[in-house]
């Protein structure tokens, strides 16, 4: 086969499940919808995202958690890691940094990936710094155009910049301010805050716990938790 027939793009076409997402979600009692933690680094998003996933657990929820440093294990590594075992070429093709084109296309991939899991029922919780208002809203419509409105919830975690600063718990900011780290939300890229998000978190007086509690209090009024 020669180069030009192997790159032939075939037919894709949508396949329908026997299985539809109504009946999955009767089966389960609950909704599969998104829930997106955005803030900035150091927030605390992947801490109340942990607290809200171990409160729907206990409520009976059929949940999955996708945080930002996991997912940059396997689904979106960069290219140090997928070198070893795919080889440099592979690896510069499909490994993402943290320039905007490769934020965006991070987010494009976490966005199909929680899709799929909302589609079969399941309430999936995603925490990632999202800086960009636009890859947060193309995930938005492709969650509600496959789904329904409201299957996309937004959880802006509003802490300061200094509060961030001051947590630093991987001693990002301090890098970042001494130039050792480009392309750094926060100080080298900028941060677009939802304007209007489902939930906006204002965390300076509330305990993680207490944070936890609102979203699951939302989900329950908004009829994700079927059961409850």
């Amino acid at each position: 086969m020669n180069e030009s027939s192997s790159n032939q793009r075939p037919e894709v076409v949508w396949h329908d499940q026997s299985v539809s997402r109504e009946d999955r979600e009767r089966q389960l009692a609950q909704r599969g919808c998104v829930v997106w933690f955005t803030g900035l680094s150091g927030c605390g998003k992947s801490t109340i995202a942990n607290a809200v996933d171990r409160k729907l657990s206990e409520l009976g929820a059929v949940t999955t958690l996708l945080d930002g440093d996991n997912i940059r294990h396997h689904l979106c590594a960069g290219p140090d890691r997928l070198t070893a075992e795919h080889g440099p070429e592979f690896a510069e093709r499909f490994g993402l940094g943290f320039g905007a084109i490769d934020r965006e296309e991070n987010i494009r991939r976490i966005g199909a990936v929680a899709e799929l899991f909302a589609s079969t029922g399941i309430i999936t919780l995603t925490a990632f710094v999202s800086p960009y208002a636009r890859d947060r809203q193309r995930v938005r419509q492709l969650i509600e155009s496959v789904g329904r409105g409201g299957d996309f919830v937004e959880v802006f975690v509003d802490t300061p910049l200094e509060t961030c600063e001051q947590r630093d718990p991987k001693g990002l900011y301090k890098k970042a301010r001494a130039g050792e780290i480009q392309n750094f939300t926060g100080i080298s890229d900028p941060y677009e805050a939802p304007p209007s998000p489902e939930i906006h978190l204002q965390t300076a007086d509330k305990s993680p716990e207490a944070l936890a509690d609102e979203i699951v209090n939302y989900l329950k009024q908004n009829g994700m938790l079927i059961r409850t």
